[in-house]
C-alpha cells in the first residue's frame, strides 16, 4: 500500500495538493499543524501536514455487450430447436433461460440507477437548507461518498459531525497579529457597498479597541472619515466619537488623508471609514481606490459584506473590490439571517479570510472576532458539540473574550 505526506499553508491547500497528485483514490488518515522554513528555528511559518494512503481502485467486472447477448440468444434458440421434440420439460428449461436473458438485456439497456444512501440524502438536504452553493455541496457530499463505507454511513451522528468539521476546515480566519506594521500606527480601512453598515462597524471597532475589550490593553484610537457625501454621515461618526472620546477627522482628498494620517502618527490605531460604492460603478470604485492608496502599503483594507446577500451577489462583490487589495472580509448583519452557507461557500471558493462579524446595531456589543465555531453554531439543522469544535479549532479562549464584550 502506498502512503503519502503533503503540506500546505492551509488545510484546504494541503487537500488540494493531495487531490492533484493522487486523485480520488487518496484516503486521508490525519492532519496536524507543523512549522516549516526559517533559519535556525527563526522565521518559521505554520503549515498543515496531512498523511494518508492510496486506496486501490475497485475491480470492475466487464459487463456483457449487446453482441455477447445476441450470440448467447442464438445458441439458446439453436438448442431449443434441437430439443423441441424431446420433452415439454426441456422446453420449459429453455424458456426459463430466455427469461433470464431478457432480464440481462434490460439491465444493459437501462442506465444504472444506484439508490442513494439515506445519510447522503440527509447531508445534501442540510447543505441545501443552509444555502451552500451547488459547487461546495457537490464537493462536500462527494467527499462523504468517497471516505465513508456503507457501514459507516449507518452512523448518522458520526457522519453529521464529520460533515460539520469538513465545513469548518474550509473557513479561513484572518490573524491580526501577523498584520501589524513594524513602526507607526496600525491603519485599518473599511470598504464595501452602500448600506452594509461600515460606519457602525468602524464605531464598534473604535470602542472595543479604545476600551480594550478584545483581550488587549486599551489603545490610542483615531477615526477618519471620507464619507462627506452621504447625508448625516459625518454627524453620525462624530457623534460616536464624542461619546467614546475618540477624535474624528474628516477628509475629502488623498492629500488631506495623507496629512491626517501623518498628524496622528502617535496613535496606536487609525480607523478609516469610506464611502459606500456599488460594485458595478467602476468609475467611482477607481476614485475610491486612489483615496485608499493614500493610506500606504502597510494599511489593512477589510471588505464589509452583509450575510443577507445572495451567494452569487456576494461573489461578484468580492470580485469587484479585488483592486483594493483587501486582506480580509467583515461579515455584517449576521443577526438578520438564519443561514450562513452562502458566506462560507463564497469565502472558501475565493479563499478569503474572515476577520470580524457583526450581529446588530449596538455599539460596541454587537461585534466579535470571527471564529470557526461561531459560524458553525449558526448552521440550521446540525447538532453542534461546541466544546469539541472549540478544542479542534483552538477557540476556547476566543469565546471567553467574546463573553466579556
Amino acid at each position: 500500500m502506498q502512503y503519502f505526506t503533503e503540506q500546505g499553508a492551509t488545510h484546504r491547500e494541503a487537500l488540494d495538493r493531495v487531490r492533484a497528485k493522487y486523485g480520488d483514490q487518496a484516503q486521508i488518515l490525519s492532519h496536524r499543524t507543523v512549522r516549516t522554513g526559517g533559519v535556525l528555528g527563526l522565521f518559521a511559518r505554520e503549515a498543515v501536514e496531512v498523511t494518508g494512503y492510496i486506496r486501490p481502485a475497485p475491480r470492475v467486472e466487464p459487463r456483457p455487450t449487446p453482441k455477447d447477448l445476441e450470440e448467447e440468444k442464438r445458441k439458446i434458440l439453436e438448442r431449443a430447436r434441437a430439443d423441441q421434440a424431446k420433452s415439454d420439460e426441456a422446453l420449459g428449461k429453455v424458456l426459463e433461460e430466455l427469461r433470464g436473458l431478457k432480464e440481462s438485456i434490460g439491465v444493459l439497456v437501462r442506465p444504472p440507477s444506484e439508490e442513494e444512501h439515506e445519510s447522503i440524502r440527509r447531508a445534501e438536504e442540510l447543505l441545501a437548507q443552509n444555502d451552500f452553493t451547488d459547487t461546495l455541496r457537490r464537493e462536500l457530499v462527494g467527499s462523504l461518498r468517497r471516505d465513508f463505507t456503507l457501514e459507516a454511513l449507518e452512523d448518522w451522528e458520526g457522519l453529521e459531525a464529520a460533515l460539520l468539521e469538513r465545513i469548518g476546515d474550509l473557513v479561513e480566519l484572518w490573524r491580526e497579529g501577523d498584520q501589524r506594521p513594524p513602526r507607526g500606527p496600525r491603519v485599518l480601512a473599511l470598504v464595501g457597498p452602500t448600506g452594509v453598515g461600515k460606519t457602525t462597524t468602524i464605531a464598534k471597532l473604535a470602542a472595543i479597541y479604545a476600551v480594550g475589550m478584545l483581550g488587549e490593553r486599551p489603545k490610542s484610537v483615531r477615526m477618519v472619515t471620507i464619507d462627506n457625501y452621504r447625508i448625516g454621515a459625518r454627524q453620525q461618526i462624530e457623534t460616536y466619537g464624542n461619546i467614546m472620546g475618540v477624535p474624528v477627522s474628516c477628509v475629502e482628498t488623498a492629500e488631506d488623508l495623507r496629512k491626517t494620517l501623518a498628524f496622528h502618527a502617535d496613535a496606536d490605531l487609525i480607523l478609516v471609514d469610506t464611502i459606500g460604492k456599488s460594485p458595478r460603478d467602476a468609475v467611482r470604485l477607481a476614485e475610491m481606490q486612489r483615496l485608499i492608496a493614500a493610506c500606504g502599503p502597510q494599511a489593512e483594507v477589510h471588505l464589509a459584506v452583509p450575510a443577507t446577500m445572495k451567494a452569487s451577489d456576494m461573489a461578484e462583490t468580492l470580485r469587484q473590490f479585488e483592486p483594493f487589495g483587501y486582506r480580509a472580509v467583515v461579515l455584517t448583519k449576521l443577526d438578520e439571517t438564519n443561514r450562513v452557507g452562502n458566506a462560507v461557500s463564497v469565502l472558501a471558493e475565493r479563499r478569503k479570510p474572515l476577520s470580524y462579524v457583526t450581529t446588530g446595531q449596538r455599539v460596541p456589543q454587537d461585534i466579535e472576532r470571527a471564529t470557526v465555531t461561531g459560524l458553525l453554531t449558526r448552521l440550521e439543522g446540525f447538532r453542534v458539540d461546541r466544546p469539541r469544535l472549540e478544542e479542534r479549532y483552538g477557540e476556547s479562549a476566543s469565546r471567553r473574550g467574546h463573553e466579556a464584550l
